[in-house]
């Protein structure tokens, strides 16, 4: 049975805190559906009502592009422990980049990462708990770091120029660029 609520509780907050990885879904209007894993230390309440997430450059730039053009958004934790849970936040989100205003106070709220392109900031519309009883018990053996190194032994000027190109979605909607390369804070550089 899934319960529905208006807002994240603390014991939500609390589960949230303990998974490693966590799914994004995003879609448009004539749009191809997107749905992207996430992982490393990059999801954060800010309020009961409002959450972010770290964004690292990657192969495209479908969530940023499907926001601009609906704004809807599906977060999904499980809990690949006990007790047995499945949470999903839905919500309206929106993409805060580097040049953005608003960047240096979001950004204090997370430890900046080699390749961090944008901050996805959402708006909690509800939140939905259901049993998780069909998902399996697993244990994480460790984050994977390749997405990292892949960051940080870029050439600067090489990887802006890269995400330069990251403008559309795979079905030509708009997306905006970062316009600059983040090396990550001390620490999160990997051998």
């Amino acid at each position: 049975m899934a319960d529905f609520f208006d807002a994240l509780s603390d014991k939500h907050v609390a589960m949230i805190a303990q998974q490693p990885v966590f799914f994004v879904a995003t879609a448009a209007p004539d749009a191809r559906i997107n749905l992207s894993p996430k992982g490393y230390d990059a999801f954060r309440v800010l309020t009961p009502t409002v959450v972010a997430y770290l964004d690292l450059g990657g192969s495209g730039n479908e969530t940023h592009a499907h926001l601009r053009a609906d704004g809807r958004i599906t977060l999904m934790f499980c809990n690949f422990q006990q007790p047995a849970l499945i949470l999903r936040i839905y919500g309206r989100g929106r993409a805060v980049l580097p040049q953005d205003e608003q960047w240096d106070a979001l950004a204090a709220h997370f430890t900046l990462m080699p390749g961090t392109r944008q901050i996805f900031v959402i708006d909690v519309e509800s939140v939905q708990t259901s049993c998780g009883w069909g998902v399996p018990l697993m244990a994480m053996e460790a984050e994977r770091k390749t997405l990292l190194k892949a960051h940080a032994q870029s050439d600067p000027a090489e990887w802006e120029a890269k995400m330069s190109t990251r403008i559309a979605s795979i079905d030509g909607l708009p997306a905006r660029a970062t316009d600059r390369y983040i090396e990550g804070a001390p620490g999160t550089r990997p051998e």
